[in-house]
């Protein structure tokens, strides 16, 4: 075998077993083990008893942690558990960079993308299965994911959009008001109104409340899919949503947005925009994967579709604000002004 043959077939193996490490590391984050560790040092023996779980298993889920450098281990016959500053950070509930939503998050999408095979014979979306947290637990996770990755980046993305003069904003699936909050510090006397779920609600609320903001926002409890939405703003903002529907969905889905919007009102779309072949960014091709396993009819589409379909709801002057290469593409459109 060519030594390029060799490399490829490297290549190849290295990315099939991508899932393992993988794996070890979301089940970590999902039985809450660098939290536990980090407060406590202990034994595996002692953590299972604290997880309710088995001291053989559990054994070996931290020693797979240790070999990945996620958590050391001690000397001696019982030896103790314990979790690295730089990864306490991350995977702690008190860290200053906690991703244990997105990681949680990612582990319920794992489960998803190892249906695919089935997903493409049978054309429907993997069936759910909930993580031992729980569909509450998972719902949860989601919403802390969209924020933990949303939050660093928010106010840079929107500083760069240009002016953006606004009195009232309206926050599609808005879910813990992330974005809220960098529009209203924007905007002094603006105000905002968040619409999303019932079960989302009070985590927005708790998140304005924290931030200050409870004053200038609403929070009104509806589906971006099948209720109208609040009227009377002059700005939308619709971010990773786009994604999760078929285009049929957004034309409606854009339809209330429109009726939302005062006239000159104009919406804006985050999202992956990915280019006419559907492969580039990377990203988005797989991205596009993501949805297929997770939805009926969601994908990742071109700006061409973005427009058509901005347009069939009735706005006018669709553009890019902003091209990214992932979830930081931003396309405005307007309502118009008469």
């Amino acid at each position: 075998m060519a030594d390029r043959d060799k490399l490829v077939g490297k290549t190849i193996m290295e990315m099939v077993r991508g899932f393992q490490p993988a794996c070890v590391l979301i089940a970590g984050a999902d039985l809450d083990v660098f939290t536990i560790l980090h407060d406590k040092p202990m034994t595996a023996a002692r953590l299972a008893g604290r997880i309710r779980g088995d001291a053989r298993a559990a054994t070996v889920l931290l020693d797979a942690l240790t070999a990945l450098g996620m958590l050391t281990k001690g000397p001696g016959r019982r030896p103790v558990y314990r979790v690295p500053p730089a990864v306490a950070e991350v995977l702690t509930e008190k860290g200053e960079q906690c991703m244990l939503g997105m990681v949680r998050h990612l582990g319920n999408c794992l489960r998803h993308w190892g249906q695919l095979g089935g997903v493409v014979l049978s054309g429907r979306p993997a069936v759910r299965r909930p993580s031992v947290r729980g569909s509450a637990g998972d719902l949860e996770s989601f919403i802390r994911a969209m924020h933990e990755v949303s939050e660093p980046m928010a106010a840079p993305l929107i500083g760069s959009l240009g002016p953006l003069k606004f009195t009232r904003l309206l926050d599609v699936g808005g879910a813990s008001g992330t974005w809220t909050i960098p529009f209203l510090k924007l905007e002094p006397r603006a105000r905002a109104t968040i619409f999303d779920l019932p079960a989302v609600i009070p985590m927005a609320r708790r998140t304005m409340k924290k931030a200050g903001f409870a004053g200038r926002v609403e929070f009104v409890a509806g589906s971006y899919n099948t209720d109208a939405m609040p009227k009377g703003h002059d700005l939308a903002w619709v971010s990773a949503i786009v994604h999760q529907n078929s285009r049929a969905q957004n034309r409606a889905m854009f339809a209330r947005v429109y009726a939302a919007l005062t006239p000159g009102g104009r919406i804006l779309i985050r999202d992956i925009v990915v280019d006419r072949t559907r492969t580039r960014p990377v990203g988005g091709a797989l991205f596009a994967v993501n949805m297929l396993v997770a939805t009926q009819g969601g994908a990742t589409f071109t700006f061409d579709e973005l427009r058509e379909d901005l347009a069939a709801a009735g706005f006018v002057n669709v553009k890019f604000l902003r091209r990214g290469e992932m979830m930081d593409s931003v396309v405005c459109a307007s309502r118009p002004a008469r």
